[in-house]
């Protein structure tokens, strides 16, 4: 699959913002104030050579490094999870009710070319990753939309583009562009939610019941 940027995890700017380094300076700020968030993606990615209809839902606790990625589609990853730190993923199939543990640099986690430590840092990846540049805002002031626009620093050919609301400071799509220019994933961001009381222990949790293979 087509590398999924989820930098936008983090990307919550601020209303004066003028720039894509001041909107960025104040996503770091931000993301100090955020003890745990969560929300839904849902839309198109390629996988596993066609594009597909993906619905997942998110959540993550940034002080702890740890984020776990509930699939709902498609109907072959639905009900898989994926538990991520900085070191360790974790990928529970459920047709087979087995627990993969593999280390962050050897995961393929799903069938997914993505490393999911992102989701625990994206305002730090974000800034050591990308370099990001405001492309578009449409809107009256209060109601704006931000479009930025990121590519790696180092090499990748993907583009990524990522729309922050000004109402509540989230990002509500997410594009990636291959080399080509070809849109290979398309996903809104909805249901976003920040400082409800998660756990890690609540985010890790896994059927007690599965098989555990280490790798």
């Amino acid at each position: 699959m087509k590398k999924i940027s989820l930098l936008f995890l983090a990307l919550l700017g601020s209303a004066f913002a003028q720039s894509a380094n001041e909107i960025v300076s104040k996503v770091e700020a931000a993301q100090k104030n955020v003890k745990d968030y969560s929300f839904k993606i849902s839309g198109t990615a390629n996988f596993e050579g066609g594009s597909q209809k993906l619905d997942l839902d998110v959540k993550a606790i940034p002080s702890a490094s740890v984020a776990r990625v509930q699939f709902n589609a498609p109907d072959a990853l639905a009900d898989n999870i994926i538990v991520v730190d900085k070191n360790t993923v974790s990928t529970y199939l459920y047709l087979t009710n087995q627990i993969t543990v593999q280390t962050v640099k050897s995961s393929s986690a799903g069938g997914f070319n993505f490393d999911f430590s992102q989701l625990t840092n994206a305002s730090q990846f974000l800034s050591d990753n990308y370099n990001v540049k405001l492309v578009d805002t449409d809107g009256a002031s209060g109601n704006r939309t931000f479009v930025l626009e990121a590519t790696s620093k180092n090499g990748g050919t993907d583009r990524n583009r990522v729309w922050i609301a000004e109402q509540g400071w989230r990002p509500t799509r997410v594009q990636v562009f291959n080399g080509s220019g070809k849109v290979t994933t398309d996903l809104t961001i909805s249901n976003y939610k920040t400082n409800t009381g998660l756990t890690s222990a609540k985010l890790r949790a896994l059927p007690k019941d599965a098989e555990v293979v280490k790798r």
